[in-house]
């Protein structure tokens, strides 16, 4: 039986680090610690990304089978124990720009054998965000069942996922899968940003993260 490479819940790890501190950290990354984490269980699939458009430039991504995961004793035990490596270089030790969130999957709301089986895309959109309590429900409503399948049919797109966080802010994540960083600058994105009245509505809600939406192109996986 194939072995799951996506599940419900996602770690994702954003930062910026100095210029000249790059090289080691790409290494210390690809060579060390996405294997590292990989090796627990429920740690599903990783990749790397760095940002084309928006921030900040570093992106480790996570799929979990589920946020669970990260309350686990395997994870707990390597968390707490860094290795020599990790205490040098890793984001904590030289980062400019740190940001840890955990998500769990609130669009679709079932991970199908089609997403399951699906690796780390090419390319990746994301906004983060945070809405008004007073129209979430509304919010939620329109972005499951209109936004996010229109911008699906667009040409490039795999699919389009939205998460919600239980660690870190802000409280949104939207998570489209590209075959290329140029999906989002195709004539057909750009006609479904205001496809429906509702949509220029429903985005004055939203507040954005510095350097949200931001376009990744992945740089390494495992």
């Amino acid at each position: 039986m194939a072995t799951n490479k996506k599940g419900t819940g996602l770690l994702m790890v954003w930062c910026d680090v100095p210029a000249d501190k790059e090289e080691e950290f790409n290494r210390w990354y690809n060579e060390e610690h996405l294997a590292e984490r990989l090796a627990i269980p429920g740690f599903l699939s990783a990749a790397r990304y760095e940002a084309v458009k928006g921030g900040p430039k570093h992106l480790a991504y996570y799929e979990l089978e589920s946020v669970a995961v990260l309350q686990s004793e395997a994870y707990k035990k390597v968390s707490a124990n860094p290795t020599p490596w990790t205490r040098k270089i890793g984001p904590q030790a030289v980062a400019t720009t740190f940001i840890r969130n955990v998500y769990t999957m609130i669009h679709p709301n079932a991970v199908t054998p089609q997403i399951a089986g699906s690796g780390m895309a090419p390319a990746l959109q994301m906004g983060r965000m945070d809405v008004p309590a007073s129209v979430d429900a509304e919010f939620n409503n329109w972005y499951n069942t209109v936004y996010v399948p229109n911008y699906e049919k667009v040409p490039g797109v795999i699919r389009g996922r939205r998460y919600r966080a239980v660690e870190g802010s802000p409280t949104y994540l939207t998570l489209y899968e590209f075959e290329h960083p140029k999906v989002s600058e195709s004539k057909e994105w750009l006609a479904q940003r205001d496809a429906t009245p509702a949509n220029a509505k429903m985005r004055d809600n939203m507040t954005h993260a510095p350097g949200s939406p931001g376009v990744y192109v992945k740089t390494f996986s495992r």
